[in-house]
């Protein structure tokens, strides 16, 4: 089974990106089997920014994000919401990388489920 997650929002602010990454990782832990894809579009293209530095028990979605990545799971961002913050020539954290609409569609086709955040 594929799940496809579509995250929209900021890391922080909302925890829009947190509680989708929260799903994402008990999926994973819970149903072996399960594959596990991430796309990130609009503001939250920037959960992908590296070296996030949060408050002492605080979530960090840069160890969630390197959590599904290390199960085996799939992010890609969107070029273009990259392009439009002005963030497209700077480095993400390492498994992820800048996608398009085209490859967004596919995902969405193969999925057993799409859930929106």
């Amino acid at each position: 089974m594929k799940i496809l997650f579509i995250i929209n929002d900021a890391p922080y602010g909302s925890e829009k990106a947190y509680n989708a990454l929260r799903m994402a990782m008990t999926a994973q832990k819970e149903h072996t089997g399960v594959e596990v894809q991430v796309f990130l579009m609009a503001d939250a293209v920037t959960c992908a920014l590296p070296n996030q530095t949060t408050p002492q028990g605080y979530y960090n979605i840069e160890r969630m994000l390197r959590s599904v990545i290390g199960r085996g799971g799939l992010i890609k961002t969107c070029g273009t919401c990259a392009d439009a913050r002005g963030i497209r020539a700077l480095p993400l954290i390492d498994g992820v990388e800048h996608s398009t609409m085209s490859q967004l569609t596919q995902w969405t086709v193969e999925a057993d489920k799409v859930l929106t955040f």
